[in-house]
């Protein structure tokens, strides 16, 4: 296959849903997920895979129980990063900004447009925090599921995140590690296109 060495946009949020249809297309696996990262006030920086979810006009949100580890981390310092992989188009996206949480109604519809199992799995868990057994767990997903027959309330806890995309850099792998790299930034509402050193 033969790989573009140019982009051919102005708009970086445009290109990024063509690349994600792309690799909607060509990746065997969850073409969403991306590493996202976070640091606490002090700069400890933490960073696990999420699925980002596209809600509304928003291309870079996903959710989380806000006692998480990265729940935590953005109560402190509102700032986060993604970077999406697509080892098979050879492409790579990094965004940065500052995020904020999603409305109510927007995280209730995502809520419940997921599986009930996963809807009781988020109610029960107290992510990140410590688990003394797996049978601990699945004994807590029966108890809840007797108690809850009809439609599963979303736990207050349980969240949505938008990074409001500052900078995207597109990435385009090349041979010898010459790497294509485009960055836009954004100033005064609008976007700035420049090409990056590998």
């Amino acid at each position: 296959m033969k790989f573009s060495r140019e982009i051919d946009a102005d708009d970086p949020l445009r290109l990024f849903d063509r690349w994600m249809a792309e690799a909607q297309e060509s990746e065997p696996n969850d073409p969403n997920a991306a590493a996202l990262a976070t640091a606490t006030a002090k700069g400890r920086p933490s960073v696990r895979m999420v699925l980002a979810k596209r809600v509304g006009e928003h291309r870079f949100c996903f959710f989380t129980n806000v006692g998480s580890e990265k729940g935590r981390d953005l109560a402190e310092n509102p700032r986060a990063a993604l970077c999406f992989h697509w080892k098979t188009l050879r492409r790579q996206v990094r965004v940065e900004g500052p995020a904020s949480e999603l409305d109510a109604r927007a995280v209730d519809t995502y809520f419940h447009s997921r599986s009930r199992a996963s809807q009781i799995g988020a109610s029960v868990s107290e992510q990140s925090r410590v688990l003394g057994s797996r049978e601990e767990l699945e004994e807590r997903i029966r108890r809840f599921r007797e108690t809850h027959t009809g439609q599963i309330p979303r736990p207050e806890f349980w969240r949505g995140f938008h990074i409001h995309e500052e900078r995207i850099e597109f990435w385009i792998s090349g041979v010898d590690r010459l790497h294509d790299r485009f960055l836009f930034t954004r100033k005064d509402g609008a976007w700035e296109r420049y090409r990056l050193y590998p």
